[in-house]
């Protein structure tokens, strides 16, 4: 008998509790004989409702602010304690650092497969990855004993609700001492003026062809003047200190799926294309005309950014 289960983030605004709702709906359609959630952590009976509705039939929740508190530790012990007493077939995690952290040590604790970075899941043995920039997808057949335990990307399924609810039941593991170590004891949020990448509608990104950080206030112009927008940058930029991580899209960075990417003075490096490349429209803008990113975009610009994006933020300007 198939269980699934989904490892949920809780926080409703996070980008881990939004991918908890992409995984659900997707193990809806894997014929499951059970599916399943398991919220560890403040808010966890709270976001039961939500999960009930993208398809889990039980929620293993606990409220515990231990679970906030500390690291990874207590997570991966109480998760342990659920899989010896209830036998799932594959728990799937959305790709965040703490979830990625708790899978990690999961595994270590049952010696379980870990497949990390998927974006499809088949079955209770089967998971997909997009390599060399989304351009070959790579099947594998999970072995080794259950459960499977799989990371999934953001954005790899549509959250759909199907109205249905779950039925609550209560976690009650002790924690001991020895994962109660690693605690938490600041959280810090970079202040944001418009939506957040992962939402926006139309994202304005800047790679190393912007020449200076100075030169992102013209992608920050260019955003003010379309709604819904955001703008996000390269990791070349972002190691070089150019603008915060949280600006981040790609491999190491976050998925976005806009309805339009413009892709300003960067060059197409696989690493980002990952983070992109599902974005309904892409233009891009580079002096290059040889440059990667031209290959996968609806429309190029072969051009000076520093000259075109003034140029565009004028025009948007005179069409408002």
């Amino acid at each position: 008998m198939a269980k699934i289960w989904v490892f949920g983030e809780t926080a409703p605004d996070s980008t881990g509790f939004k991918t908890t709702l992409e995984i659900l709906t997707k193990v809806r359609s894997l014929g499951a004989d059970e599916v399943a959630a398991v919220a560890l952590g403040p808010g966890s009976t709270d976001a039961a409702k939500a999960f009930g509705e993208h398809g889990a039939q039980k929620v293993y929740a606990s409220d515990d602010a231990v679970y906030g508190e500390y690291i990874a530790q207590p997570a991966a012990h109480a998760l342990a304690a659920l899989v010896a007493e209830h036998q799932p077939s594959m728990i799937l995690f959305p790709m965040t650092y703490d979830a990625r952290d708790i899978a990690g040590r999961l595994a270590a604790k049952t010696g379980s497969t870990l497949w990390s970075n998927a974006t499809d899941v088949s079955g209770p043995d089967g998971a997909s990855t997009a390599i060399f920039g989304g351009s070959l997808i790579v099947k594998g057949a999970l072995s080794g004993p259950d459960p499977k335990l799989v990371l999934v990307r953001p954005k790899a399924f549509e959250a759909e609700p199907a109205g249905g609810s779950a039925e609550v039941v209560p976690v009650s593991v002790e924690i001991p001492d020895d994962a109660r170590k690693a605690r938490r004891v600041q959280k810090h949020e970079v202040a944001a003026s418009g939506p957040k990448l992962e939402d926006a509608s139309v994202i304005v990104s800047g790679g190393r062809g912007l020449q200076q950080p100075e030169n992102f206030k013209l992608l920050e112009e260019l955003s003010a003047q379309i709604p819904g927008s955001a703008v996000g940058a390269t990791r070349a930029v972002v190691d070089a200190g150019w603008v915060p991580y949280a600006m981040q899209i790609g491999q190491t960075g976050k998925t976005v799926k806009p309805k339009v990417y413009l892709a300003v003075g960067i060059s197409g490096a696989t690493q980002h294309i990952v983070g992109m490349k599902s974005s309904d429209r892409i233009i891009a803008i580079n002096k290059d005309a040889e440059a990667p990113i031209f290959s996968l975009a609806d429309l190029g610009i072969v051009g000076d950014a520093l000259k075109v994006v003034p140029k565009l933020t004028e025009e948007v300007k005179a069409r408002k």
